[in-house]
C-alpha cells in the first residue's frame, strides 16, 4: 500500500452543519473501497472545506476538476489557503488567446493556429507535474484541459537533470542536457526556460520556478548550488541538491526523435500514395511540403511548430492508442473530485468528438497526417478507465453520477452561516417586465443587485435597453461576449457600477455573487434545458449568499420543473430553518473580497488583454487618442525600452501594438487567415 501523505489543513473554522456527517461518510466510503460517491452540496454549504477535510483524512494525491478556468482559480485559491504547507497546484489551458488550426472547405479558407501563451499559467502547469514527481501531498486543481494529450510522463521524467554538491559532472554535459531539455541559452537576460554560462558558473531559470538557480563548478565537480533572484542575481539560500525538469512536456531523447522521424516518413509515403490514387494531387503536394518542413525543423532543433500533431510517433504509440494526459502523471491511488459534476461530466464527454471533427477535415484536405488525429483529448470511455476513486460534487447531481453511485448520495444542505435557500415565488407572465422593474428599483435603493435570466440573447439586449431608457443601471450578458468582458461585467456588478445583470444561461454554476438578493426568471414555464429543474435550482442558488435572497419565476403554469425546483428548495429551507432554531443562528449575508489576482489571470482564456479592451472602449466612446496616435506612442516606448535593454517590456509593447492593429484597425497579424492554397 502506498505511503500516506501528510496534509495539514489550516482553518479558523471547524466542521459544522452537515459537514461532519458528510466528511465522515465520504471518508468511510473511500476507506472501504467505494469507487464512486456523490456529494450533494448546496451553494454556500462549504463544499470546498468538506473536500479539504476528506483529503486531509485520506492522505492521497488529489485531482480536482472544474468545468472552467475561473471556477478552477477560485477553488485553487481556497485549497491553497487550506493547505499552505502542502503542494497545491493549478493546471489549466495556458493560452491567453487561442485560435485552433482549421480548414473551411466551402470557402477554401485555411486558418493557421494562432495562440498567445500565458507565461504564469505555463509555469504553474510545469510546477504541477514537477510536484507529482517529488512528493505525495499534492492537490492539483484543473480544468478539463487535464484530459488533453500532454506528452509521455516516462519520457518527461527520464530527461531530468539531477545535480548535488560533490557530484562529478562536466560543464559541457550539463549544458548539453539543458539544451536537450529545450532550455535556450541567453547570456543577456535570464528568463524562465533559459540559462546562461560564464566560465564555471551556470545560472538556470527553471520553467516552473519563481526564482533561478546558480550552479558553481570546480573542474568537473559541482561545488555549490544557490537559489538566486533572477533580476538581481543575489543569493536566496543554498541547496545541497537540485532537480531541473524539462522546459516542455513534449521533450524527446535523440534516439527517440530519430525513430519518430523515420515513422513519420513511412506514414507520409503511405498517405501520399492514398491521395495520389484518389487524384488529390493538390492535397498530396501540400501535405508533402508541410510535413517535410516539420521533419527538417525537428532534425535541426528538435522541435517544430505544431509538434504535438506528431505526438503519436514521438511517444511510440500505435494508431488509436490514447495519449498520455495529466492523469497519467498521478500515482495509481490518486483521489478525484469532479466539481459541478452535472456540467463537468458532460463537458468531458463532449471534448473528443469536437476535436476529432475539426482535425478530420485537416487530414482529408492534406494539411495534416492521419496521426494528427491521435493528438487529442481522451474519449469518455478512456477517461473512465483512468478514474480510480471519485467523488462527484454538485448541488444538482446528474443522472450519470447518480447511476455510478447507485443512488447513494451524501447530502450537505445545511449552511453553517445559517443562510437559507431563497424563497421562490411564481408570478404571471403578463406584465412581467413592469413588475420586474418595480422589484429592481426596490433592490437598487437597498444597495443590492439583481440577476435576470431570459430565453434569448435578443430578449436580454432589448430588456437591457428598455431598462436603461428608464434610468436603471443594467448590462446584458450572453455567449457572444468574450470571457474577459464577462469577468469585467461581473466585477462591475459586484462593485455597484450597475445594479441589474440580464443574461441567458451563463448565470448558473459557481458564480459567487453575495451582493445579489433577487433572481428573476422570465418565461419560466417554457420547459426545456434552460428551464429544467436543475437549471432553476442552480439559478436560484445565485441568490443563496444574501440574507434577503429571493427568486421570482414568471410563469402562467406550474411545469414539472418549476414544481420540482420549488419542492426541493422548500425541503432545504425547512432543514436549514430547523438547524438555525436549534443552534440559535441568525443568518447573515456572506462577504467576499471583490477581486483576487489569480481570478483575473485565469479569465484571460480566449480573450484580448485588459489594456486593449479598455483602449477599444475609449475609441468606441469617441474619447482618447486615435489608434494611429496610440500606435505611434507605443512604438516610441517600445524602442526606448529596447535601448534600455528592457526586452520584456519591449516585447509586451510590441504585442499590444499588434493587438491594436488587429482589433482597432482591422489589419492582419503575422499569422491569421489565408485564402486559397
Amino acid at each position: 500500500m502506498s505511503e500516506r501523505a501528510e496534509f495539514k489543513l489550516v482553518s479558523e473554522f471547524e466542521p459544522a452543519g452537515d459537514q461532519p456527517t458528510a466528511i465522515a461518510e465520504l471518508v468511510e466510503g473511500l476507506e472501504r473501497g467505494e469507487r464512486d460517491q456523490v456529494l450533494l452540496g448546496v451553494t454556500g454549504s462549504g463544499k470546498t472545506f468538506t473536500m479539504a477535510k476528506v483529503i486531509e483524512a485520506v492522505g492521497r494525491p488529489t485531482l480536482v476538476i472544474s468545468h472552467n478556468k475561473t471556477l478552477a482559480a477560485q477553488l485553487y485559491q481556497e485549497f491553497a489557503g487550506f493547505f499552505p504547507h502542502n503542494s497545491v497546484e493549478y493546471f489549466v489551458s495556458y493560452y491567453d488567446y487561442y485560435q485552433p488550426e482549421a480548414y473551411l472547405p466551402v470557402t477554401d479558407t485555411y486558418i493557421e493556429k494562432d495562440a498567445k501563451i500565458n507565461d504564469e499559467i505555463d509555469r504553474m502547469r510545469h510546477a504541477a507535474t514537477a510536484s507529482l514527481f517529488q512528493r505525495r501531498d499534492v492537490v492539483i486543481v484543473a480544468s478539463v484541459s487535464c484530459i488533453f494529450g500532454l506528452g509521455s510522463p516516462e519520457t518527461y521524467y527520464r530527461m531530468l537533470l539531477m545535480l548535488e554538491e560533490g557530484q562529478e559532472i562536466g560543464r559541457r554535459e550539463i549544458l548539453k542536457q539543458l539544451i536537450n531539455m529545450q532550455y535556450s541559452r541567453n547570456d543577456m537576460t535570464l528568463r524562465r526556460g533559459t540559462f546562461r554560462a560564464r566560465g564555471d558558473v551556470i545560472e538556470i531559470y527553471p520553467i516552473y520556478e519563481e526564482r533561478a538557480v546558480r550552479v558553481e563548478l570546480f573542474g568537473d565537480t559541482v561545488e555549490r548550488i544557490d537559489w538566486i533572484d533572477p533580476l538581481t542575481a543575489r543569493s536566496d539560500g543554498s541547496a545541497r541538491s537540485l532537480i531541473v525538469f524539462p522546459n516542455s512536456h513534449y521533450v524527446t531523447q535523440n534516439d527517440q526523435l530519430k525513430r519518430a522521424v523515420d515513422d513519420i516518413k513511412v506514414e507520409l509515403d503511405g498517405r501520399l500514395r492514398e491521395l495520389e490514387g484518389a487524384n488529390k494531387l493538390l492535397e498530396a503536394q501540400r501535405l508533402h511540403q508541410r510535413t517535410m518542413f516539420d521533419i527538417e525543423m525537428m532534425r535541426e532543433i528538435g522541435y517544430c511548430n505544431g509538434i504535438e500533431n506528431y505526438s503519436r510517433h514521438l511517444d511510440g504509440r500505435t494508431a488509436g492508442q490514447p495519449p498520455a494526459t495529466l492523469i497519467d502523471y498521478f500515482p495509481d491511488d490518486y483521489l478525484l473530485f469532479i466539481d459541478e459534476s452535472h456540467v463537468t461530466v458532460p463537458q468531458i464527454r463532449g471534448m473528443y468528438n469536437g476535436d476529432r471533427a475539426r482535425k478530420s477535415v485537416l487530414v482529408e484536405y492534406g494539411f495534416r497526417l492521419p496521426s494528427a488525429l491521435d493528438n487529442r483529448p481522451l474519449d469518455f470511455a478512456e477517461f473512465e478507465q483512468r478514474v480510480g476513486q471519485a467523488v462527484y460534487v454538485s448541488a444538482t447531481p446528474g443522472p450519470y453520477e447518480l447511476e455510478r453511485s447507485e443512488g447513494v448520495v451524501v447530502e450537505q444542505v445545511i449552511r453553517p452561516t445559517g443562510l437559507m435557500d431563497p424563497d421562490m415565488e411564481v408570478r404571471p407572465v403578463e406584465g412581467q417586465v413592469d413588475d420586474l422593474l418595480e422589484e429592481v428599483r426596490a433592490r437598487a435603493e437597498q444597495g443590492e443587485r439583481v440577476l435576470v435570466t431570459t430565453l434569448t440573447k435578443r430578449t436580454a439586449e432589448d430588456l437591457s435597453e428598455y431598462f436603461r431608457e428608464l434610468g436603471v443601471r443594467c448590462r446584458y450578458l450572453h455567449s457572444e461576449i468574450k470571457t474577459l468582458e464577462r469577468a469585467e461585467i461581473i466585477r462591475e456588478l459586484r462593485s455597484g457600477t450597475f445594479d441589474v445583470l440580464i443574461g441567458i444561461n451563463l448565470l448558473r454554476e459557481g458564480l459567487d455573487l453575495p451582493e445579489v438578493s433577487l433572481v428573476a426568471v422570465l418565461d419560466a414555464d417554457k420547459e426545456g434545458f434552460l428551464r429544467s429543474q436543475t437549471s432553476l435550482v442552480q439559478t436560484a442558488g445565485r441568490a443563496a449568499r444574501n440574507v434577503n435572497g429571493k427568486v421570482i419565476l414568471y410563469a402562467d403554469r406550474l411545469t414539472h420543473s418549476i414544481s420540482g425546483a420549488i419542492a426541493e428548495t422548500a425541503r432545504r429551507r425547512q432543514l436549514q430553518a430547523a438547524y438555525n432554531e436549534e443552534h440559535g443562528i441568525t443568518p447573515t449575508s456572506i462577504k467576499r473580497l471583490l477581486q483576487e489576482p489569480l481570478g483575473r489571470m485565469a479569465e484571460m482564456d480566449y480573450a484580448d488583454t485588459a489594456v486593449v479592451a479598455e483602449e477599444r472602449a475609449l475609441y468606441v466612446a469617441g474619447a482618447g487618442q486615435s489608434p494611429e496616435e496610440l500606435i505611434e506612442k507605443l512604438e516610441k516606448e517600445m524602442f526606448s525600452a529596447a535601448e534600455r535593454l528592457e526586452f520584456e517590456r519591449a516585447a509586451e509593447l510590441r504585442d499590444r501594438i499588434t493587438e491594436i492593429k488587429k482589433e482597432l484597425l482591422g489589419l492582419p497579424g503575422e499569422s491569421g487567415i489565408h485564402r486559397g492554397s
